[in-house]
């Protein structure tokens, strides 16, 4: 029981680092700028389902994306803590991932319609990008049932964090300030970096292991 719990709060706080949802208030924030707050709650609520939704799919059809592309678990874990990792390698620095950042012409778009921006950038690449996406199916394709399910609720108690971290966010950016939002952010990207290595790391002794499996004598 406690080997799941641990689990459960490994897979949790792997999604926390990666979608930061403290770090992402005030983007959610500078986006719905000027709106109203039944407009501010559609806008959270519709990208937050969109980025489950995304998540769910890949949770759920990992292993036939594996057979259908060739794909083995140990390149995707390779690939996957490479991606990882080099997100958390930027946030630790103060950067922001380029996976992660708008380009103009969509926020042009969010200028035209208010709830536009819930699919994009806020749903992607924001909430559910290439990293996001990459840990959920590296915790999804780990095991079994379990592992999906524990994965699919993981995020959602995030969702659910994060949606109320975008309605309230207005009290915390002011409780915090941009220091604090700013150390946040590099303590999440050194987190996230050590996950994208330690996903490197499995993924290197699976294919090494796959390798000796196949190699006579």
């Amino acid at each position: 029981m406690e080997q799941a719990i641990g689990h459960a709060l490994s897979v949790f706080m792997g999604f926390f680092a990666i979608m930061n949802p403290i770090a992402n208030t005030p983007i959610f924030l500078g986006f719905t700028a000027g709106d109203s707050a039944h407009i501010r709650k559609q806008v959270a609520a519709k990208s937050l389902l969109l980025a489950f939704a995304l998540i769910v799919t890949f949770a759920l059809l990992g292993k036939l994306i594996f057979s259908l592309f060739g794909i083995t678990l140990p390149a995707f874990r390779i690939m996957g803590g490479i991606l990882v990792a080099l997100i958390g390698y930027q946030m630790l620095h103060g950067e922001q991932s380029a996976v992660h950042q708008t380009r103009p012409e969509d926020q042009q778009a969010s200028l035209e319609a208010a709830l536009s921006v819930a699919v994009t950038p806020l749903a992607i690449p924001i909430l559910a990008g290439p990293g996001t996406i990459a840990t959920a199916m590296n915790f999804a394709s780990a095991g079994g049932l379990i592992e999906v399910l524990v994965t699919i609720v993981a995020f959602a108690v995030l969702c659910l964090v994060t949606y109320a971290f975008f309605i309230h966010g207005e009290r915390l950016v002011r409780y915090l300030g941009p220091a604090d939002l700013s150390v946040v952010t590099r303590i999440m990207g050194l987190i996230l970096a050590v996950i994208g290595i330690q996903m490197l790391i499995g993924g290197i002794g699976g294919a090494v292991d796959a390798y000796r499996g196949l190699t006579p004598g």
